[in-house]
């Protein structure tokens, strides 16, 4: 079997291509080159040059071939372009998850098969299983890695089953550390390279610098909202009953999140942009004069306004649930496909590295509500919700409101 892997020059993915060929196949290495602007980015002038040579390193280490792909292009058309408009209108996207469903497996993967391989292979910390149906067709999985706390599972919640087909996670089942032991002992040029951080491909940035080539800044107002706002507020709850009986109305107001005008609170400074901040943001307002940290807790693009709450359990960061749109729906086990008026129980992730939660998803014909059974900080318009059945991940969609 051929198996391209996406030599990215970390440990992760050498140790994933370590394993295909101790298991027999025929590997070849596939590093790809997404981006080349440096606006913006903290570390290096062109870390990607780097990477380049460790990966080369790498499969010459293995006794693999080594090519070079540059989709420098699709990554700016279907991912950067995407974070702009998406900033543009006041919400926070997630890249990787962008990258992994636009990039890695369609583009990249479909220049792999031009190179003749069967199959594409990351150093994602996930597990891919398989079973066929009552009518032989082959079902694929998404599991979380074996590794709790480097579970990626969440940033793959928006591959489809013919991409799966095709995709193999050869880490998945190890803990770190058992990685960067194999890589060590294969003497590998990557064992003690630092995991990477940032956005994919971009690395880590300034973001108001990075979104500043095509956001231009624009004075406007910060306004502290105090916590007796929020008394009687229906949002901020958190018991379990009533779930089984709740109505549509009942649903509707609890995803709406709260809504703020200058009258709500008292101004305390200025800001650049309102698009360059997202909620549960601590750094960067550079406001002093409180005794704990200011969160943003809300941004209204269409006035220019950041609303701000002192402490990390101010109930302005809190929601009780969050809508999708029927449009943004997508379902990895596709035959696990929810009807409008069905409700079930299942566990919800709503970032990355955040713990599981308990919650029920109500599908209804404009989309779906997700009442979660403790409030949850920092829901986040733009940003992905995946959602789980134990340690299956069954599909996802870009949060709403």
């Amino acid at each position: 079997m051929k198996i391209a892997v996406g030599l990215s020059g970390g440990v992760d993915s050498s140790v994933a291509a370590l394993l295909l060929k101790e298991q027999g196949h025929d590997v070849i290495a596939l590093f790809m080159q997404n981006w080349h602007d440096t606006t913006g980015t903290l570390y290096g002038d062109c870390p990607w040059k780097d990477d380049r040579a460790i990966a080369e390193l790498v499969a010459k280490r293995l006794g693999i071939p080594f090519h070079f792909v540059d989709l420098s292009h699709e990554y700016g058309k279907r991912v950067v372009d995407y974070m702009f408009e998406e900033y543009k209108m006041g919400r926070t996207p997630n890249p990787d998850v962008l990258c992994n469903r636009e990039i890695k497996f369609d583009v990249f993967l479909k220049k792999a098969l031009l190179l003749g391989a069967d199959y594409v292979a990351t150093g994602h910390y996930c597990r891919r299983e398989s079973f066929t149906d009552d009518s032989g067709k082959e079902i694929f999985r998404i599991l979380a890695g074996a590794d709790p706390n480097k579970d990626q599972s969440y940033f793959l919640c928006q591959l489809t089953q013919e991409q799966l087909s095709k995709a193999l996670f050869p880490i998945g089942h190890l803990l770190k550390p058992e990685v960067r032991r194999l890589a060590a002992e294969a003497a590998l040029p990557s064992a003690e390279k630092k995991d990477s951080q940032g956005i994919c491909f971009v690395g880590k940035i300034d973001l108001p610098i990075f979104l500043q080539q095509k956001l231009k800044p624009s004075q406007g107002k910060v306004v502290e909202i105090f916590q007796d706002y929020y008394i009687g507020k229906h949002n901020f709850i958190s018991c379990k009953e009533g779930y089984d009986n709740i109505s549509d109305r009942e649903l509707i107001e609890l995803s709406q999140p709260y809504h703020y005008s200058h009258n709500c609170g008292k101004v305390i400074g200025d800001h650049q942009g309102a698009h360059y901040y997202t909620i549960g943001q601590r750094k960067g307002l550079n406001i002093g004069g409180h005794i704990n940290p200011l969160f943003i807790i809300a941004t209204d693009i269409e006035t220019n306004t950041i609303y701000t709450g002192e402490g990390q359990d101010h109930p302005g960061l809190y929601r009780k649930a969050l809508f999708i749109s029927g449009s943004e729906i997508h379902w990895i086990r596709e035959d696990m496909r929810m009807l409008p008026g069905e409700s079930r129980d299942y566990l919800i992730r709503i970032r990355y590295r955040q713990p599981l939660q308990k919650g029920r998803l109500f599908m209804r014909e404009e989309g779906l509500y997700i009442l979660f059974y403790e409030p949850q900080r920092g829901i986040t318009p733009g940003q992905f919700a995946a959602w789980y059945e134990s340690q299956e991940m069954l599909g996802s969609g870009v949060i709403l409101k």
